[in-house]
């Protein structure tokens, strides 16, 4: 079975290219990466995209950020797309809440390994205890590492270092990898 993956920017297609070749069972490959340009593009065509793809025991995956927005108004917008394009029983659909680097910010460890940075900050502080409670984790991350973060190289750097077994303090991190397994073992 092959996996396609839809991303709304290359910074979450870096970190996915990154971290499926670890978690995939056996059986399912990795065949693509879709990056769009940004969210409003990925929402306009993914409903084309996955029903013009037409190679048999293929799977999807769509990981969009909530941003501002209501996280089951973007998740629900989103199925019904799927759904239209008659691919919903071999798709999901996840929200990184609120953004990506929400995921990093739940596992300070990667980050501080990956931009080979002082261990600095506690992952038990309240702040961090739940990473997808920050609503703006990329300045967060941009002001813990003094500017060292940036999108695109910051998710090469960071996510080589990322624990995969569900300790991350991002909830939204630890469902994307759950539901990327379950997916493939349909």
């Amino acid at each position: 079975m092959n996996l396609v993956c839809f991303t709304e920017e290359k910074s979450a297609k870096e970190m996915l290219q990154i971290v499926l070749p670890k978690i995939l069972p056996n059986e399912c490959c990795l065949s693509q990466i879709i990056s769009f340009e940004g969210k409003n593009d990925l929402d306009k065509q993914i409903k084309k995209k996955i029903q013009n793809y037409n190679i048999p025991d293929t799977y999807f995956l769509i990981l969009r950020d909530q941003d501002s927005a209501i996280c089951t108004e973007v998740k629900q917008k989103l199925l019904s797309k799927v759904n239209e394009s008659g691919k919903k029983d071999v798709s999901i659909v996840r929200i990184a809440c609120h953004e990506l680097e929400n995921f990093y910010l739940g596992d300070l460890a990667a980050v501080e390994q990956g931009l080979k940075l002082p261990n600095t900050h506690s992952q038990q502080s309240k702040k961090f205890k739940n990473a997808d409670n920050l609503a703006n984790a990329k300045q967060e991350l941009k002001k813990i590492t003094n500017q060292k973060y940036q999108p695109i190289s910051g998710s090469k750097a960071i996510t080589p270092h990322l624990k995969l077994d569900g300790s991350n303090t991002s909830a939204s991190f630890n469902t994307l990898l759950s539901g990327v397994k379950k997916l493939c073992t349909i």
